[in-house]
């Protein structure tokens, strides 16, 4: 039928190298862009601002896998510079993963996050 062509002999799958995953409780940092224009789209004047905190909060929360997310004075400046509606469409950031010094907290790791 209309040039069907030859069945072909299945081929030996190829297996795709998995990268070996370091683990979470490493002390890392990692220089990244967080893009706050489209995830604060459609967001309400008055909520930009503390949005796109809680924003930068998340994006560190699953980028380096830890629940204790802290912001720099700096980078809260800078989030708040042009008020709480004009909130800058990117903001380039350091994300370290620290050890954590203090007894009373369940979490072995925190993510400390400033401003480059």
């Amino acid at each position: 039928w209309f040039n069907m062509p030859a069945q072909k002999k299945p081929e030996a799958r190829k297996q795709k190298v998995r990268r070996e995953k370091k683990p979470r409780n490493t002390v890392i940092s990692r220089i990244h862009t967080i893009h706050l224009h489209k995830r604060l789209h459609g967001a309400t004047f008055k909520t930009k601002a503390p949005k796109a905190i809680k924003e930068v909060k998340k994006f560190a929360q699953l980028t380096m896998g830890t629940s204790d997310v802290r912001i720099d004075a700096k980078l809260n400046q800078f989030l708040w510079s042009k008020g709480v509606r004009n909130v800058p469409f990117r903001v380039r950031v350091v994300l370290s993963r620290k050890r954590n010094d203090e007894e009373e907290s369940g979490e072995e790791m925190y993510t400390f996050v400033s401003h480059v």
